[in-house]
């Protein structure tokens, strides 16, 4: 069954791709989700103009994703935490953490956004990536001190 996806759905493509897919698939799953709409003459000229509103809005994420990308250079938190002997912190420093110190300085960043392997356990400067929309990236430059 051909459809036209009306979000990004993974594995699958793009808002506004018309993909062959199983029948069972896109009745029983796609279709009630609104994920899809089934692909027909009539669709396909409505979905040209989703395109190009979904072109315009993409464009628009993008430019105020480069914004806050470079406003958010050269950004430093300084994050006090208890520390106990060699340096090592009575708990750890987590994306959350990272976040709410973020909101502080007027940037607001989804914490799933903010890319961090382990959390931190240690005292220290660390350079931390946040992912924004569209493929941009930026560093955040993170200090535990003694607090």
């Amino acid at each position: 069954m051909k459809v036209i996806l009306q979000k990004d759905i993974a594995n699958l493509g793009d808002a506004g791709d018309i993909k062959e897919v199983a029948e069972g698939y896109a009745r029983n799953y796609l279709i009630p989700k609104n994920l899809v709409i089934v692909a027909n003459e009539s669709s396909k000229k409505a979905m040209e103009h989703q395109k190009k509103l979904i072109r315009i809005k993409k464009e628009k994420r993008k430019k105020e994703s480069q914004t806050l990308a470079d406003s958010m250079k050269g950004v430093e938190l300084v994050i006090p935490a208890q520390v106990g002997e060699e340096g090592k912190l009575f708990g750890s420093i987590t994306s959350m953490d990272i976040a709410k110190h973020l909101a502080d300085k007027g940037f607001t960043v989804d914490k799933r956004k903010i890319l961090l392997e382990n959390p931190i356990k240690q005292e220290g400067e660390f350079e931390i990536t946040v992912k924004l929309d569209e493929g941009l990236n930026t560093a955040v430059k993170v200090t535990v001190v003694k607090g």
